[in-house]
């Protein structure tokens, strides 16, 4: 599978629970949709993805990756009901670094 450097970066940061290195792969203005809620800016990403690995431990394997639509599933496992589950993740790209992310 052939994902954009910063998706890997993306990836590695969620195994690793390391919400400033997440972070850090999104542009100053990104913004995160997830669970019916946005995340607006670095800060808010960071503290969102913080939170949420604290509170469920989520680790994330891709399964598949659209080059053409940026669109990546993976397998999401952690610490809340349901796990696994595969996911969506959408994605718009500034230069090297994420914009936007949308998870379905």
């Amino acid at each position: 599978m052939n994902l954009p450097p910063v998706v890997t970066h993306l990836v590695r940061a969620q195994d690793n629970f390391d919400s400033v290195a997440y972070s850090n792969c999104f542009s100053a203005t990104a913004v995160v949709h997830d669970e019916g809620k946005t995340y607006q800016g670095k800060a808010e990403i960071q503290n969102w993805i913080d939170k949420a690995n604290k509170e469920y431990q989520v680790s994330m394997e891709p399964v598949e990756y659209d080059e053409r639509d940026h669109i990546m599933n993976a397998k999401i496992s952690g610490n809340f009901p349901g796990s696994p589950v595969v996911l969506s993740y959408h994605f718009d790209f500034e230069g090297d670094l994420i914009k936007r992310l949308k998870i379905v």
